[in-house]
């Protein structure tokens, strides 16, 4: 019997448990493998070699801020093509970024919104 192909990386990079699980249920359930990064020096040090197909951003994280991440992220040749959304509360910052991101969420954003988005771009990627 041949294997399934692999379903597409994610990575949601959040600081807020509660918040992280709900989101990766979201993306999940969209049809993407999903890792959680809990801060920005993190997401720095593993991105590259998750190589997310979609990454979700918080901006207030411990040790880097999610502006950081989304810089390196951008300057990663490996990491140009990635779809980036920004989940922030920040309104005032959402709007700063929102050229340098693919989708702005902001919170408070719930599974049914992530997930449909989360679905769009995974539909785009074609079959597994």
């Amino acid at each position: 019997m041949p294997e399934s192909p692999a379903l597409p990386p994610a990575v949601i990079v959040e600081d807020n448990e509660a918040v992280a699980r709900v989101f990766k249920a979201a993306v999940e359930r969209a049809g993407f493998a999903t890792t959680i990064l809990a801060d920005g020096q993190i997401a720095i040090e593993q991105l590259a070699a998750l190589a997310p197909r979609l990454i979700v951003l918080d901006l207030h994280l411990p040790f880097r801020s999610g502006r950081d991440v989304l810089h390196y992220i951008r300057q990663t040749p490996s990491l140009v093509g990635s779809w980036v959304i920004l989940a922030t509360a920040d309104v005032v910052a959402a709007r700063e970024l929102e050229r340098d991101v693919d989708y702005v969420l902001v919170k408070p954003c719930g599974f049914i919104e992530l997930n449909d988005l989360a679905k769009n771009l995974r539909a785009r990627l074609g079959p597994p």
